[in-house]
């Protein structure tokens, strides 16, 4: 059982609970407990595609890691969970999950169909106010993708969007790099049970 934490909110209980009953990934979101559907199988792929690219070009300083959670720099007891998240290498010495705010460079969500409104649009200001450099939204809904950069008092002030084939322009300080894109794997269409 986990130890709470000195200053833990009953929501954070709550969502540490739920982790360790259920094995999902919680998050607080802006002072809401949400549980993020299990990634499927192409979800999980492009994920590893774009992980793979990442390892070898990493610098020292830095490393790569699967559903790692970072705070708001103001609120410990809001947190999110992305799909990858490239942060001080020291991190993977650590017994913490929650990464601290100021050593992420780059958070990585794959659109989860169930989740679409939340990773394209809720989370763009969540991650520019916790003051990720770099936030990558990859859409196999659609084969496309959205790079949200230099955030600034809660925003974002760069975005870049992009289909499939088309390489995601690395330009940070701490990173920098192009990611192939081509060859990801996309959603089949939903059926509408509606009609035959």
């Amino acid at each position: 059982m986990t130890v709470p934490e000195p200053g833990m909110t009953r929501l954070r209980r709550a969502a540490e609970a739920a982790e360790e009953a259920t094995g999902l990934r919680a998050e607080i979101i802006r002072g809401v407990l949400m549980m993020p559907p299990t990634p499927r199988g192409k979800h999980a792929k492009v994920v590893n595609v774009v992980e793979r690219q990442l390892l070898p070009i990493l610098p020292k300083d830095l490393d790569a890691f699967q559903l790692a959670s970072v705070a708001l720099p103001h609120d410990p007891n809001d947190y999110a969970t992305p799909d990858l998240l490239v942060c001080d290498a020291a991190f993977g010495d650590s017994d913490d999950w929650l990464a601290e705010p100021g050593s992420v460079v780059l958070a990585v969500e794959v659109v989860s169909r169930g989740s679409a409104t939340k990773d394209t649009r809720d989370m763009v200001g969540w991650y520019a106010e916790a003051n990720v450099p770099a936030y990558l939204v990859i859409d196999p809904r659609q084969g496309r993708w959205t790079l949200h950069t230099v955030p600034k008092e809660g925003t974002y002030q760069g975005t870049l969007h992009g289909v499939y084939g088309e390489h995601v322009r690395l330009d940070l300080e701490e990173l920098r790099t192009e990611l192939a894109t081509d060859g990801l794997p996309r959603y089949a269409p939903e059926r509408n049970p509606g009609k035959s």
